[in-house]
């Protein structure tokens, strides 16, 4: 038996789950599916797959890497439009952006964020590329 034919599900601890409800669907433009149990609410994305914010505030931002990607395409309009909304994009000294936060590596275009809580969160042009 292999995984490889499932789906997967990203999970981000948070730990206020209104606080990240508002962040994940007002910035984010993120739709909750309905009849979700508290303090759980999980979002259809692309392709079937879903992401799923519960709450847990002593796992919450606990993670010091990225929790869940999202490839767009057109990429840079999602970025200007997750920017016009209040998203502020990471810059990391060690990997060279441009002025909106967007890190190139080859083909493959991608800016992060974070959550309330400082969980971090990828967007990416959906290319592969030298990383």
């Amino acid at each position: 038996m292999s995984l490889s034919n499932g789906q997967v599900r990203a999970t981000v601890a948070v730990s206020d789950i209104s606080r990240a409800q508002e962040f994940y669907e007002r910035a984010l433009g993120l739709v909750p599916e309905s009849g979700g149990p508290d303090p759980v609410r999980i979002y259809a994305c692309g392709g079937g797959t879903f992401l799923q914010v519960y709450e847990s505030p002593e796992h919450a931002g606990k993670a010091t890497a990225t929790v869940a990607s999202w490839s767009v395409e057109p990429f840079e309009p999602v970025i200007d439009e997750l920017t016009a909304k209040g998203v502020a994009f990471a810059r990391y000294d060690e990997l060279a952006s441009d002025e909106k936060g967007i890190h190139t590596f080859g083909a493959h275009r991608v800016a992060w964020c974070t959550d309330p809580d400082g969980n971090v969160l990828a967007i990416d042009n959906g290319q592969s590329g030298d990383m």
